[in-house]
């Protein structure tokens, strides 16, 4: 595989900026209108107003064009603009591209946002399967939906079925990335279940969405938006918040990557296998750090197994040994490699990733509702097939 390594520019950009809507389950707004104020809050929190914008980055699955949010923010005149995906996959690898645009002279200050309604408005647990009619461009759902294979979260299901039966993986253990997670919701007033306590009880005895996948193994459908902003870090030195230094991001993709649904992971060798045993490589190495060297990861959780596979790829433990590192407390505050802080899309809120990169931002300046001690070094992932991304961040 060719290395792309030296073509990486350390720590040459920087996240200035965040800004968040409030998450929920029926915004009452449009998708437009939720960008836009993630994106004003996120020029305010840098101290900047939209006259400084040039550049918009946006999700490959967003509603709202790059042109859609310019106008609501009032930006005289965007020299860059462009997407990246697929979906989930995305927000790392949007911060990349607006990384990207920064360092080539295409823009000086670029926002990068992820808006949806995904409880009130399109909800992407349901089958995508409405009409007699199975199958789509280029999805192979042909072959698979007539067997009722129909959503993600069924997919998912596969992957935490194998896994469980060559592993030994035990439904007590997958819970607990599921209880850190409402545990670090609990700590943080912005998080759709903060109110909302769990115990392992409470998991075991939710309902069996997708054997061996409960309830409480799916990240929540959420209205809201996220947005951050990127522009270098020796400008980003001098505006109002520490920055959070881009170290390094990655992008990759499984072997027959696909557009659509995940089903191309179910025709390769190994349904256990995500992207991201890829994009740690070339990740740690753009950085010069290893697994040891981060102090906190936001791992993408669209389901509990996702969490689990992408901790084993990003070399935080062995194949095998997860199960008891979960069990150990490893994942929670206090452990080897604290996770999904803010309570993740699981106990959040689910804004795609983009909210993972917002918590990422919170760690390096030490105000996370969940703060990891001393966090120097943090760790972002956008993961699902058939494609992952990743940032490591920095304190300047």
């Amino acid at each position: 595989m060719p290395s792309n390594t030296a073509t990486w520019r350390r720590d040459a950009c920087a996240i200035a900026g965040t800004g968040t809507t409030a998450f929920s389950k029926d915004s009452g707004v449009s998708v437009t209108a939720l960008a836009v104020e993630a994106a004003a809050n996120a020029l305010a929190d840098a101290g900047l107003t939209p006259a400084d914008v040039d550049g918009i980055v946006r999700n490959d699955m967003d509603l709202v064009s790059c042109a859609a949010l310019a106008d609501g923010l009032g930006v005289p005149n965007l020299t860059y603009w462009g997407e990246a995906g697929p979906g989930g996959s995305g927000p790392c690898a949007m911060v990349a591209q607006a990384v990207a645009a920064v360092v080539s002279g295409q823009a000086t200050t670029v926002v990068v946002f992820r808006s949806l309604n995904g409880r009130s408005g399109r909800r992407f647990g349901l089958s995508p399967v409405t009409t007699p009619e199975v199958g789509g461009q280029e999805t192979f759902e042909e072959f698979f939906g007539p067997y009722g294979l129909l959503s993600s979260g069924q997919y998912f299901a596969l992957m935490a079925q194998r896994y469980m039966t060559e592993t030994g993986l035990r439904s007590e253990q997958l819970a607990q990335i599921a209880l850190v997670a409402r545990r670090r919701a609990n700590a943080n007033p912005a998080a759709q279940m903060h109110d909302r306590t769990m115990t392992l009880d409470d998991y075991l005895g939710s309902r069996m969405l997708s054997s061996p996948l409960r309830l409480f193994d799916y990240c929540l459908e959420t209205d809201g938006a996220a947005a951050v902003v990127v522009t270098t870090t020796e400008r980003a030195r001098d505006l109002a918040q520490p920055p959070a230094v881009i170290r390094s991001a990655a992008m990759s993709t499984c072997p027959r990557p696909q557009p659509g649904l995940m089903y191309p992971t179910l025709m390769r060798e190994d349904v256990t296998v995500l992207p991201s045993r890829v994009c740690q490589d070339t990740l740690y190495s753009r950085a010069g750090l290893g697994p040891a060297d981060v102090d906190v990861a936001q791992i993408y959780d669209c389901y509990s197994i996702t969490a689990l596979v992408q901790l084993e790829d990003y070399g935080f433990c062995k194949r095998g040994d997860t199960g008891d590192f979960l069990a150990d407390g490893q994942i929670d505050l206090g452990g080897s490699i604290p996770i999904n802080t803010s309570g993740g899309h699981m106990s959040e809120g689910y804004i795609h990733g983009m909210n993972h990169v917002v918590e990422g931002v919170r760690q390096i300046r030490g105000t996370s509702t969940s703060q990891v001690p001393g966090a120097e070094v943090s760790l972002v992932t956008s993961a699902p097939p058939p494609a992952a991304s990743a940032l490591i961040l920095v304190a300047a």
